[in-house]
């Protein structure tokens, strides 16, 4: 896992701010990553996966996040999209789809549309079977790496309940449009498809259709929010690692920022979240690989965590920074952006809130 973390290090270098600008990555450094599994690290070797544990392909996340949330956001969403295969997808799913995913292939998840957000039970996007066929009809939004995937696992009504589907993005009735000016992430391909009666064969359908929506959605989302936990660590350590540079060279009043108690205070802040949130993100992956019932839980709070902290953590570096922190190509500036989306996707801080309120109750009343 170091030396993965090393070697994409060394390919991301000093390029992610022109990234953000651009609005693109570079599909052959994409590509790359797909090739060696690093995008969906967790999937078995058996499908040409790294086989990490949840554990480590956090770290792994963080290291990323540290120098490029666009690229962690494509990461994350190809984890969700291979472990929605790999929870809910027959042996010859798995064969066909992980093997992709670890092979090149880039994928998205389609959850959210426009009047289903935070309540994805509002969701309109029809799933219907047609003899040996299934029809697809809806819009999503937001879709993270849909301007990049050759394939999304779109959730949709399916009957009384919900169904999952792997649908290829050039398949006919499929049109995928980029989010213009994101406000964070801005390279990550965020993008709105529109499904016009798209007609797939009925193996594209994974397994668990009919069942309620939170049965399906759950465990996918929380493999999002603890993948987006991880790489708001990484922010973080990015905030950590430019503000204590930078105070302890620049000099005001004749001794370094660092020196002065208000500012000292802001970097023991930076120091105490990251900490913090490195603690839940550890204990929430330690859940996962354990199998243990505490995980949906645990990873609600880590993102909660994490997510805020890296929120508060950006605003603070800029502050510290001043004027070299304030424009765009810094790396805090972009820290400060793209953590404002983190408190808003696989759960708002509201939801996780209301979700964390409901556990206290259930377990502490």
């Amino acid at each position: 896992m170091t030396d993965a973390s090393e070697w994409v290090g060394e390919l991301i270098g000093d390029r992610a701010g022109a990234w953000d600008l651009s609005g693109e990555l570079p599909r052959d450094l994409v590509r790359e990553l797909g090739v060696k599994g690093l995008l969906c690290a967790q999937v078995p070797t058996e499908y040409g996966g790294a086989g990490w544990s949840s554990l480590e392909n956090g770290e792994f996340t963080a290291s990323v996040g540290s120098r490029c949330s666009s690229l962690r956001s494509l990461m994350t969403s190809q984890g969700m999209a291979a472990w929605a295969v790999q929870r809910f997808g027959d042996t010859d799913q798995k064969v066909e789809h992980l093997s992709a995913l670890t092979s090149g292939s880039v994928a998205g998840v389609a959850f959210s549309e426009v009047g289903a957000g935070s309540d994805l039970s509002a969701m309109r996007t029809r799933i219907e079977e047609d003899g040996d066929d299934v029809l697809v009809t809806g819009s999503k939004v937001w879709v993270t790496g849909a301007g990049y995937a050759d394939r999304l696992v779109v959730f949709g009504r399916y009957g009384d309940g919900a169904a999952a589907l792997v649908v290829p993005t050039d398949a006919p009735g499929v049109t995928v449009a980029r989010v213009p000016d994101p406000l964070g992430c801005r390279a990550a391909g965020h993008s709105d498809v529109t499904l016009d009666a798209v007609r797939l064969p009925r193996r594209h359908l994974l397994g668990g259709a009919g069942l309620p929506l939170d049965w399906l959605v759950t465990s996918v989302l929380t493999y999002g929010r603890l993948s987006v936990a991880w790489g708001c660590v990484g922010m973080l350590r990015c905030c950590l690692t430019e503000t204590a540079g930078h105070a302890s060279r620049r000099e005001q009043f004749g001794s370094p920022l660092a020196e002065h108690q208000l500012v000292a205070g802001h970097l023991a802040d930076l120091l105490t979240a990251e900490n913090t949130a490195t603690r839940c993100c550890e204990h929430a992956s330690r859940c996962w690989d354990e199998g243990s019932s505490e995980l949906p839980t645990a990873a609600v709070v880590a993102k909660q965590v994490a997510a805020e902290g890296a929120a508060r953590g950006g605003a603070t570096a800029v502050q510290v920074l001043g004027s070299a922190g304030s424009r765009d190509g810094s790396p805090v500036a972009r820290v400060y952006r793209d953590a404002k989306l983190m408190e808003i996707i696989e759960g708002s801080s509201e939801i996780c809130r209301l979700l964390l309120a409901r556990h206290a109750v259930a377990v502490w009343a």
